[in-house]
């Protein structure tokens, strides 16, 4: 029995029926195992046996037979079995146009035959020929996770700033660090430089080199995006084959009109981009350019930085190629850098392992969802519905979220219920298979949920896939393997999504809103429990609780008081759900944070507290931090001088230090130009700048005014001049101080002054008077 770790998975329609094709990759190299006279299958009612019949009758290759499944109306079900994808999709045409519901014809074969085996990234299989790259089997299995070193590669290009000719081709990984350089270098360099006559030398050089170091996955900045699609683009105009992929494949492209991102699937290697990784992997970064993610990760930084950066790269390329070679692989390693400080390989394989979806699949939280489920469904005796099958007028609402209590205190603990949303799910069994089982089900069968749902006892999938994941989170925090925890909580925290979304086939809104709906009923019995206590809830968001302390003047008497209010609170709960409903509860609050103090603001211009904002100290590791949840310190929308203003300004309020003198200092230096470094605006365009036709919202009108126009999802990096918005790069009027003395300071400052009787614009007015 051979071992191996899934890489890519294809298809091909021949005269043998499907054969599937998966790359894998084994201790002894990549393999390509083909799996061969494999059929589509998709699933009709019973009752339309004849209709569908008469309708196909005409058509070759396929067949049907009863089989033990029925749709989520309990109606029994046959299998329709294709010989190709063509004849399905042909089928599916006439069954449409006649009213003939199909159902589960949008999978992809080979993902259908994985997810019906319970394999998602570790496989074994028997062969004849051990020794060869391509390797027919009769079948795979899932195999124990094993531990294969997948041969990564980091790669980066370097182009003239119209992108019309390439300079250079960097690769940094499976022991080797070097450069293709278009031209003549020196041969004496610290790292290989290797002269390429011309660019289609240097295309054809990196691609020999691809096929001899045969790396497994290819790691980039924008790397699908920019460097591969460019390495494409000149590819095809100097004639070469872009044989990217193993065996000399040339990769897929895909586009997404809406989004305007480009996709790349590639025979044998898996493409992965370190910017939607780290945001995969929940990394929160102000800015995610290379040089920003490089300087917070690594305290390392590229060689080239600043607004002229393409310009001065144009220089070296004509003046000095060794520099730009030099700044080519220093790119390569600073991704390399990042991958391994942040176990971005590590993450990725294990979201393959539990997901079953494909390496370079990024987001895909419903692909994941139903990968999972589906095969537990067919199990269960059902099939899956069809996307938008279900019209429902029922809203599920979102998380609950109290009105808060604002001002400024000592001593607030936040309570947190660890997952909420997934141990409701386990407590209460909700489950789309349960839901439809209980349809039929006594009362004392089921577990009410809300909008008239109940949910089966026995049957469901769901709670206990929950159940499975959290005991292997639990584990894998016990082993120190962090990459595997994170997985798992991504995962399960993105199932309530999943089930409340429109574009999954098992939306249905009586099942997300029992969890939302539970949600704000846990939230609101266990404020009501804590107030019982003698303590005050200041507010709840969701899934935590802020508990002041009002007669606890000491931290350890604090920290004391939210462990015993978390364990009773526990306790409640499980008295309480055994005694009244018979369940057993998987709930479970942390005492999470400490506020030594804490304010919570006021809507601006109103006196009603505001929702998800607020800051305060906490005393950690780190010595005493101050923390700002949805103000202007932690929102990338507002400069930097508000955000440097706000965290000072909190921090000697809170501290009892002076601040009078100092906020009118920061104001003089404001109308000096002393802070002009810190005035800039940055934003993305969430559309394409041709789409902004009645309203322009200031960076719109900055980047109208660019000589190249930015693309959709581009940041915009802005000004606001005495002549309105300018882009940084292209600043030609004076700064307008009086907008950010009044659009970035005045309303940081009015937020937490009118707590201590203060105005801002009556101390800055006083201090003009002095003049």
């Amino acid at each position: 029995m051979q071992q191996g770790f899934l890489l890519t998975r294809d298809w091909r329609e021949g005269r043998t029926g499907l054969t599937l094709e998966f790359w894998v990759a084994t201790p002894e190299g990549a393999r390509l195992l083909v799996v061969s006279g494999e059929q589509s299958v998709c699933f009709f009612d019973r009752d339309d046996l004849s209709r569908l019949s008469e309708l196909i009758g005409h058509l070759p290759d396929w067949r049907q037979q009863p089989v033990e499944l029925c749709n989520r109306d309990a109606r029994p079900v046959n299998a329709l079995y294709c010989h190709d994808l063509r004849t399905q999709r042909e089928i599916e045409s006439l069954a449409e146009a006649a009213g003939i519901a199909l159902w589960e014809t949008d999978i992809r074969p080979p993902d259908r035959y994985l997810m019906e085996r319970f394999i998602t990234a570790d496989v074994q299989w028997h062969s004849a020929s051990a020794g060869r790259e391509r390797l027919p089997v009769r079948k795979l299995l899932p195999a124990p996770v094993q531990d294969i070193a997948l041969r990564s590669l980091s790669l980066d290009i370097e182009t003239s700033m119209d992108g019309k000719q390439l300079f250079s081709i960097g690769i940094y990984g499976c022991d080797v660090a070097r450069v293709y350089m278009v031209g003549d270098c020196p041969e004496q360099t610290e790292f290989e430089l290797i002269s390429c006559r011309d660019q289609r030398d240097c295309l054809d050089k990196f691609l020999r080199a691809l096929r001899l170091l045969d790396p497994d996955i290819l790691i980039g900045w924008n790397l699908v995006g920019f460097d591969l699609w460019m390495l494409a683009q000149f590819c095809q105009a100097q004639k070469l084959k872009f044989s990217l992929g193993r065996q000399g494949a040339e990769p897929r492209w895909r586009e997404d009109a809406e989004s305007e991102r480009r996709y790349i699937h590639i025979p044998g290697r898996v493409a992965l981009d370190g910017i939607d990784w780290l945001k995969a992997a929940s990394y929160q970064f102000e800015s995610f350019s290379l040089n920003h993610v490089s300087g917070q990760l690594l305290g390392d930084a590229k060689l080239i930085s600043g607004t002229d950066r393409g310009g001065e790269i144009s220089r070296l390329f004509q003046h000095d190629k060794v520099a730009l070679a030099r700044y080519n692989l220093q790119d390569c390693k600073l991704v390399a850098d990042i991958f391994a400080r942040a176990h971005l390989l590590e993450f990725v394989l294990a979201r393959a392992r539990l997901t079953g979806l494909p390496l370079d699949r990024v987001g895909g939280s419903v692909a994941a969802f139903e990968f999972s489920y589906l095969p537990r469904l067919h199990r269960a005796g059902y099939i899956a519905p069809n996307l938008g099958e279900l019209e429902s007028d029922i809203v599920s609402p979102g998380g609950y979220v109290m009105e808060s209590v604002p001002g400024i205190y000592d001593n607030v603990l936040v309570l947190d219920f660890k997952s909420l949303y997934p141990s409701i799910i386990r407590t209460f069994l909700i489950d789309p298979c349960g839901y439809w089982l209980a349809r039929a089900q006594q009362a004392d069968a089921t577990v009410p949920g809300f909008n008239g749902a109940t949910f089966s006892r026995e049957g469901h999938i769901l709670p206990d896939l929950i159940a499975h994941l959290w005991n292997a989170r639990d584990q894998a925090k016990q082993r120190g393997d962090a990459p595997l925890s994170q997985a798992i909580k991504i995962l399960m925290n993105s199932f309530y999504g999943v089930l409340g979304s429109e574009g999954c086939r098992f939306f249905d809104p009586r099942v997300c809103s029992s969890i939302t709906l539970r949600g704000h009923d846990i939230i609101r019995q266990s404020r009501d429990w804590i107030e019982d206590q003698g303590y005050q809830v200041i507010y709840g968001d969701t899934d935590s609780l802020f508990v002041w302390l009002a007669d606890i003047d000491k931290g350890e008497d604090a920290r004391a008081t939210g462990t015993a209010l978390a364990a009773g609170l526990n306790h409640w709960w499980r008295e309480k759900l055994d005694a009244e409903l018979a369940l057993t509860s998987a709930l479970e609050i942390e005492f999470e944070t400490h506020f030594e103090k804490f304010f919570m603001p006021t809507i601006r211009g109103a006196e009603t507290g505001s929702k998800k904002r607020y800051a305060g100290i906490v005393s950690g590791e780190k010595g005493r931090e101050l923390i700002f949840k949805g103000l202007e310190a932690v929102r990338t929308d507002w400069t930097r001088l508000a955000r440097d203003f706000q965290r000072e300004l909190y921090w000697r309020l809170f501290e009892g230090l002076s601040w009078k003198r100092w906020l009118l200092d920061q104001v003089a230096a404001l109308r000096a130009g002393e802070l002009d470094a810190q005035l800039v605006y940055r934003k993305r365009l969430r559309r394409r700048l041709t789409d902004y036709t009645r309203n322009r919202p200031p960076h719109v009108q900055a980047a109208l005014k660019l000589p190249e126009p930015p693309k959709r999802g581009d940041w915009v990096e802005y000004l606001i001049t005495v002549n309105g918005p300018e882009p940084l790069s292209r600043q030609q009027s004076p700064l307008d101080y009086a907008h950010y003395l009044e659009r970035q300071l005045r309303p940081v400052a009015d937020a937490i002054l009118g707590v201590f009787g203060e105005r801002f614009d009556r101390l800055v007015d006083d201090q003009l008077d002095l003049f």
